[in-house]
């Protein structure tokens, strides 16, 4: 934990699963008081003002209050009930409204956000003016379920829906009534800030990263929280006070020299992070790419040939793979939708084996989920609920090279546009020659083998062409510059016919066991004869051309070689 970071790391039996980071303002759970600035009935959907850099999506959908997910009655009919209707009825520009934020800005969209609003405590989520009360579908024993209602029944406010939570399970009447006698309270408090407030303003603020750890992971399942910083350690203790008395005794003060995260080995995990391959013990592997639309996830053989069949050799891979996807989604906190390429698998046995695994493993997940049926193809369908960015999203940006694409244009595709563009320019421009600037592969590329490319085109173009390689631009970047010959030979040509200059060896990008040379100024330099069979730095120029010249490498004499110190 650093002034500017706050990491928290969840391993089980010893193996990282969840990394989360806090790094500036979270908006995911604050409340704003909100002008509608645009109501869009062809999409069913408003933009709201909150204050933020862009207007919040607020879905008709999300505008009345209805019932939670958590509920035991089917949420989407009361869903599609709302869909039906008219957002022109429900709101109108300039109007003033509370909205939670449900999903953060991501990427060139605004937050998502709703009116159904939501506090949610240890044991409890309250909702302001809502009426329903659920229990938690997690909770699988109906004793317990209905030991939960009860209690939910008697101490359930008026004018508030009351979701128990899983961490409610065997809490006692006392626990769940000081865990809604404290919502109750910070709902009073919203109300009057929003009283004093001038939309758009933010109303209330959601608990920091470690605040909600405290609130929706830890839990008696957890055997220790280790914390690096004294105060919150402090503030820690303070906290579970009164949220969970007993639980303070497994919370410890981490003070090595060493780091936390290197003590645990967590670093090098989250450095696995950013790959877009991870391997399986067996040898298989998992190629994951996160896409706008959805994230695709391939499962292979790999290095993996098993010992007894073909359909054996699949279906391990496979089973093994199940445990690893889910592991990574939670990892890297990948939702929306999720596509996994399984290995074909022939018979309809090791297809149910293999999803019922799947169901299981995601049970372990805290985020909502949902799967399809596994097709013909071995593709399984299926979605996480998403809050914001993926941790890979939150902690990278897009290659300014590739624009997140993942590829970048060949110096030979660069070198054709260059051509291109020269075409162009040449019938408009009727200048007397080109400087043509680029990086040293596809100046290599322009020139060509023996200087072959740069002679055509000067000759279909009529015009001179001085190219020169600048190691400071990037693959896809170029400029090109009109001038005369006489200028261009003044300031950029300044050698001559068998004139010793001093150069650089590097590795041709034309042929991979070949190299060339190049001057200080960006000037290439082909071999005249044999290329140099050890590396040197001078060369005699044999023939000089504007983009070009043809060298000899000259050797340097042993006796001139500087003498070994033992």
């Amino acid at each position: 934990m650093t002034p500017r970071e706050t990491r928290i790391a969840v391993l089980e039996n010893g193996q990282l699963m969840e990394v989360r980071f806090e790094r500036g303002e979270r908006v995911v759970g604050n409340i704003y008081k909100g002008v509608v600035q645009n109501v869009l009935p062809g999409m069913d959907a408003a933009f709201v003002n909150i204050g933020l850099e862009r207007n919040a999506f607020l879905y008709v959908g999300d505008i009345l209050p209805e019932g939670s997910e958590g509920e035991d009655t089917p949420a989407p009919v009361r869903r599609n009930e709302l869909r039906k209707r008219n957002i022109g009825e429900l709101l109108k520009i300039g109007q003033e409204l509370l909205v939670q934020v449900v999903k953060a800005p991501r990427g060139t969209k605004g937050a998502r956000v709703s009116t159904r609003l939501t506090l949610p405590g240890r044991y409890v989520v309250l909702m302001p003016e809502a009426q329903t009360l659920g229990v938690s579908r997690k909770i699988e024993d109906r004793n317990e379920r209905e030991r939960l209602r009860q209690i939910g029944q008697k101490l359930h406010p008026q004018g508030f829906g009351l979701i128990l939570r899983t961490e409610a399970e065997s809490k006692t009447e006392k626990e769940i009534g000081q865990d809604i006698e404290y919502l109750t309270q910070l709902w009073s408090q919203i109300k009057e800030q929003v009283a004093q407030a001038e939309a758009p303003a933010l109303v209330h603020r959601d608990a920091s990263l470690l605040y909600r750890v405290l609130r929706d992971v830890f839990s008696s399942e957890v055997d220790r929280l280790w914390i690096d910083d004294p105060e919150e350690y402090e503030k820690v203790h303070e906290v579970l006070k009164v949220i969970a008395p007993t639980l303070r005794s497994r919370v410890m003060l981490y003070d090595k020299l060493v780091p936390m995260f290197e003590h645990f080995n967590i670093e090098k995990e989250m450095e696995r992070l950013f790959r877009r391959k991870v391997w399986l013990k067996s040898g298989g592997y998992l190629t994951i790419d996160e896409t706008e639309a959805f994230t695709a996830i391939d499962v292979n053989t790999g290095k993996f040939t098993g010992k007894t069949s073909l359909a054996e050799t699949i279906l391990k891979t496979n089973l093994e793979a199940v445990e690893e996807v889910c592991r990574q989604l939670r990892l890297r906190d990948i939702g929306g939708i999720i596509v996994v390429d399984f290995i074909d698998m022939a018979r309809k046995s090791d297809h149910r084996q293999v999803m019922q695994a799947l169901q299981k493993t995601l049970k372990r997940d805290r985020a909502r989920f949902r799967i399809g049926r596994i097709s013909s193809l071995g593709l399984v369908e299926l979605t996480r609920k998403r809050t914001g960015e993926s941790v890979t999203e939150s902690l990278t940006r897009p290659c300014p090279i590739c624009h997140g694409r993942g590829r970048i244009p060949s110096p030979d595709t660069v070198s054709l546009w260059i051509e291109r563009e020269l075409s162009t320019r040449a019938v408009k421009e009727q200048v007397q020659a080109y400087l043509i600037e680029a990086h040293p592969a596809v100046i290599e590329h322009l020139v060509g083998e023996d200087g072959i490319n740069i002679d055509l085109m000067e000759h279909q173009l009529e015009c001179a062409l001085f190219a020169r390689a600048r190691p400071e631009l990037g693959l896809e970047e170029y400029r090109i510059q009109a001038g005369t010959i006489e200028q261009f030979k003044r300031l950029y040509l300044p050698y001559k016919q068998l004139q010793v200059v001093e150069c650089k060896l590097a590795p041709s990008a034309i042929d991979e066991e070949a190299k060339v040379a190049w001057t200080t100024d960006g000037y290439l330099l082909l071999w005249e004869n044999e290329p140099p069979t050890q590396n040197i730095n001078k060369v005699t120029l044999s023939e000089v051309r504007r983009s070009f010249a043809f060298a000899e490498p000259i050797s340097t004499p042993k006796s001139l070689k500087k003498s070994e110190v033992v």
